[in-house]
């Protein structure tokens, strides 16, 4: 079953991540209180409904306690903020990010129980989406509408297995995944380098052993990349 999400406030910052996660194939319930913003987002997230957030019986209608993330991405009005981040909280949701738009609202929304702080200049909407269900997902680049590059660093549990031995082919294409395709850039995960301390190893060997530490630099189709991310992750 897909993860699901609520973005509360459907602004720019909202918007970006909400559209992200729902291409990346998740299931997703966009919340605005503008009759507007609500209808432009129709199609293309899972759900978008015009509510107040800030209203816990509301909240709880929309099967908040349901998701398992949340995501404030309510701009300048803190108090709207606020109020949404405690109700999650108190609703039981798992995983609640709030964008904060100084050190001052940061510090408070940590003290009411989000468990991450987004500041939008220092971590864009779509790095946020990418990154938002695997912590080891250091950053994220997008090249085209639907084509990105993935720092990731290397879970424990994969520390000692060579390329090969976690699917790389001899192309250095994770098509072990079953994710290959017809063009060039369909065949599968691109394995670009293993940055390794101060160190890059640029088209690393496919016997290279991960160490500790290392970080994967891979490039492909986002939903592609997501599927990768999460298989990576796997115990």
């Amino acid at each position: 079953m897909a993860n699901s999400v609520i973005v509360i406030g459907l602004g720019r910052f909202g918007t970006s991540i909400a559209h992200t996660l729902f291409q990346l194939g998740y299931d997703v319930l966009g919340i605005d209180t503008d009759e507007k913003v609500v209808q432009d987002n129709l199609g293309h997230i899972t759900y978008s409904v015009q509510a107040d957030a800030t209203n816990e019986d509301t909240l709880r209608e929309l099967g908040a306690r349901n998701f398992d993330a949340a995501v404030v991405a309510v701009g300048s009005d803190m108090q709207s903020s606020l109020m949404s981040s405690v109700l999650l909280s108190t609703i039981g949701v798992p995983l609640i990010i709030a964008r904060a738009e100084n050190e001052l609202h940061g510090t408070t929304l940590e003290k009411i129980g989000v468990h991450k702080i987004i500041y939008p200049e220092q971590e864009s909407g779509e790095e946020l989406a990418h990154s938002l269900f695997n912590e080891n997902v250091i950053e994220y680049m997008d090249l085209t509408l639907d084509y990105g590059i993935s720092k990731i660093k290397v879970p424990d549990h994969l520390i000692g297995n060579t390329l090969k031995d976690i699917g790389a082919d001899e192309g250095l294409y994770f098509t072990a995944l079953g994710l290959q395709g017809g063009t060039t850039t369909d065949k599968g995960i691109a394995m670009i380098a293993i940055k390794r301390g101060k160190g890059m190893l640029l088209a690393p060997d496919q016997e290279e052993e991960l160490q500790k530490g290392d970080i994967l630099i891979v490039g492909a189709k986002d939903k592609q990349l997501e599927k990768f991310r999460l298989s990576a992750s796997e115990n």
